[in-house]
């Protein structure tokens, strides 16, 4: 008999659009939640084999005194030279989704698992994934809240925003969009209701 696979939701978001607070919202409603940001963190932990080769590529500028991986520096630099954000994404994707693979392998069949990927639609990892929810937003929207909670200027807010794919190619790959242009209850609201859809489709395919 062959192991059955949990149902794996693909969740992601442009830069600032809420994605994290939909993750939170799932993860109360019963999610297994896998962090692909928190993946990366754990890959690149102080002495980890990943910062060597991250070192070896952009210098040890990228680190702080005390070893850890000096996560603004490194942005300055990848985030304005195409060349040095595809040679990043070169060495962390494949570990980022190899280890996404393997948490997604451990849970139980019975359970929905949130996948929240930032770079989903960029590194084609929709295909782990048997249903996708992209949070979208209006970009001037999104900027004005990069600059509010993350201290973005405006030119910052609209690199990163330029360095992840158009939100017209994320909600093509959407099953579901939820809108976070509005209140923090409205999104709830929304990001429950969406959630009683995930959970009938995740009942249909594995009763």
């Amino acid at each position: 008999m062959v192991d059955r696979m949990p149902f794996v939701v693909g969740l992601t978001g442009g830069i600032g659009s809420g994605k994290s607070a939909a993750a939170s919202c799932f993860l109360e409603l019963g999610a297994v939640v896998i962090d692909a940001d928190g993946i990366s963190r754990d890959l690149t932990a102080p002495g980890s084999p990943v910062i060597g080769e991250l070192v070896e590529i952009f210098g040890g500028g990228i680190l702080k005194p005390d070893g850890s991986l000096d996560r603004a520096a490194l942005a300055t630099i990848v985030f304005n030279d195409a060349h040095s954000l595809s040679a990043l994404n070169a060495v962390m994707h494949p570990k980022i989704r190899a280890e996404a693979v393997s948490q997604i392998s451990k849970a139980n069949s019975d359970e929905i698992v949130v996948y929240d990927m930032p770079l989903l639609v960029e590194t084609d990892s929709v295909e782990l994934c048997d249903v996708v929810v992209v949070i979208d937003l209006d970009i001037s929207l999104q900027i004005e809240r990069l600059i509010a909670h993350r201290g973005m200027s405006v030119e910052q807010a609209e690199e990163r925003i330029r360095n992840q794919s158009p939100r017209e190619v994320r909600n093509l790959a959407a099953t579901w969009v939820i809108d976070n242009s509005g209140t923090r209850h409205d999104f709830e609201r929304a990001c429950i209701s969406v959630w009683k859809e995930i959970v009938e489709r995740a009942h249909k395919i594995n009763p």
